[in-house]
């Protein structure tokens, strides 16, 4: 056994040993609640403000105020104790004493744990140090930590009352398999999700107020489409079928356009059977819209505005800092064609070069297996490496070529394109929108000539999907269709360089 385990099992032995004393005490060491009346931050508030209208004449110019939250420091001082309760609104220093409390109450306090939850009831006065403090009357046990988090060592300067914290929870990857204890001794991190949340609320208020309607479709589906990716493949035991998750959404909302709801969108989880990295997890959430009526020139305006309207809903204006660089959501964006990019940074004519001509370019970029890459990977290959390096934003990519895009609609004026956009911030890609295809015989072709490309390899080609091809020919209208990466795009806006540092619970190898 190394001398961590051994650490690790005296500290576990020494907190049952505590809780064995706590029930001999009779106190019962996971409460069934606790009548909350303030958080911390708000009983520092009310303290304050009641500070100034007395203009300080009282020590303890507050209203008893009753919080709840984990105990993230201890600090011993003979017949007094310090400790910091910790809740979703701050820090509160709280002060125990033996005086206040009788000496049964305080030798429970000396029972306490860094970790543990309790209720404390009290006045909140200001220290000699000026530091905000709640002077505890009573407290409450309300679940005992066994396990010690793993929380750094806090060194307070006896000056300014600074503190500082050393060493702690630094495994990143155990920070990810423990979330739980990430959040608990992070308060940033808490922040980061608490950023998710609003940014999700901003895009759901935009959309509402616009008459979008948000639905729900299935996970589980017999065919998969809407994309190109690899699925996860499952087993329907009762029906003895085949089904896949979803790796997007799209098809079935375009059938909803089809039936006559003309504003659609759905906040999903997608699943795609791929690689794992900066920017990429295999269950991934992402917000997919459509709009009857409308082609992409009326999406960009529509994105344009609404990451607008989510930016200074979140951080209050339109500028924000993000991998070190300052990001202006002010719209309009800037467009640049997808041939011209790859002309520009690649200086090539992709438009004419041929498959091995596209091969030779690739394998100059350093694309492995370049040899054996169609023509639609060999594209998006070549822009990932020469183009989206360069794409700082927000910058909407316009016109893809017809290969790379058989959901969408071919551009007027030039058929080998078609009327996609897509929306890059610092080389991201954060949002895909197509004129959607609503002639059902052009989307049979172009299913054909993916399967095609699966039969060539690429089994990441769409399958052909003759219930979407039948709710074609009932006829959709001219349709715009958005897809926007909700974890990318907080990424952006939380000023995170993983995306596994916005989801709460990433996919990781087992340990």
């Amino acid at each position: 056994m190394t001398g961590t385990e051994v650490g690790r099992d005296y500290v576990l032995q020494a907190r049952l040993d505590k809780l064995a004393e706590l029930r001999n005490r009779g106190v019962e060491p996971w409460a069934w609640g606790y009548d909350v009346t303030h958080g911390t931050a708000a009983a520092g508030a009310a303290f304050e403000a009641c500070e100034t209208a007395s203009d300080g004449a009282s020590a303890e110019p507050g209203e008893t105020v009753r919080l709840a939250g984990r105990i993230t420091s201890l600090r011993s001082h003979g017949k007094a104790l310090f400790a910091d309760l910790a809740d979703r609104e701050g820090r509160l220093q709280l002060y125990f004493r033996a005086q206040d409390l009788g000496p049964e109450a305080f030798e429970l306090a000396g029972l306490l744990d860094l970790g543990d939850w309790i209720g404390v009831e009290g006045r909140v006065f200001r220290t000699r140090m000026g530091e905000v403090t709640l002077k505890v009357g009573e407290f409450e046990l309300l679940a005992k930590s066994l396990r010690p988090l793993p929380l750094g060592k806090e060194e307070v300067d006896p000056e300014s009352g600074g503190r500082r914290i050393h060493g702690g929870f630094a495994d990143v990857e155990q920070r990810y398999r423990q979330r739980y204890a990430d959040l608990a001794v992070h308060p940033e991190v808490r922040a980061v999700f608490v950023t998710r949340a609003r940014i999700i609320a901003a895009l759901r208020r935009f959309l509402d107020e616009r008459g979008f309607i948000e639905v729900e479709t299935p996970v589980l589906q017999p065919l998969y489409g809407g994309a190109s990716a690899r699925p996860f493949t499952t087993h329907h035991n009762a029906l003895d079928i085949e089904l896949y998750l979803r790796i997007a959404d799209e098809l079935y909302l375009k059938r909803l356009i089809v039936g006559g709801m003309d504003r659609v969108y759905e906040i999903s989880k997608d699943f795609r059977n791929e690689g794992i990295d900066r920017t990429h997890n295999p269950e991934f959430t992402m917000l997919e819209f459509y709009q009857a009526f409308a082609d992409y020139h009326a999406m960009m305006k529509l994105v344009e505005d609404m990451l607008a309207f989510v930016v200074r809903e979140v951080t209050g204006g339109d500028t924000l800092t993000t991998g070190g660089r300052t990001v202006r959501f002010a719209p309009p964006f800037p467009r640049i064609g997808y041939l011209d990019a790859l002309r520009e940074h690649g200086g090539i004519d992709a438009r004419a070069a041929t498959v091995e001509e596209l091969r030779d370019a690739a394998r100059r970029a350093g694309v492995e297996e370049a040899g054996t890459l169609t023509r639609p990977q060999l594209l998006d290959e070549l822009f990932k490496q020469w183009v989206e390096p360069h794409l700082g934003g927000p910058v909407f990519v316009v016109d893809y070529p017809k290969e790379l895009s058989p959901l969408a609609k071919a551009k007027r004026g030039d058929p080998a394109l078609v009327e996609r956009f897509e929306l890059f911030v610092l080389g991201r890609e954060l949002a895909n929108a197509f004129s959607e295809l609503n002639d059902p015989l052009d989307q049979r072709e172009r299913f054909e000539a993916q399967a095609a490309l699966r039969r060539a390899g690429d089994d990441e080609a769409q399958v052909l999907d003759e219930d979407y091809l039948r709710a074609l020919e009932y006829g959709m209208p001219p349709t715009g269709g958005v897809g926007i990466g909700v974890d990318r795009l907080t990424m952006v806006i939380a000023d995170q360089p993983s995306i596994r540092d916005v989801i709460l619970f990433p996919t990781l190898r087992p340990e």
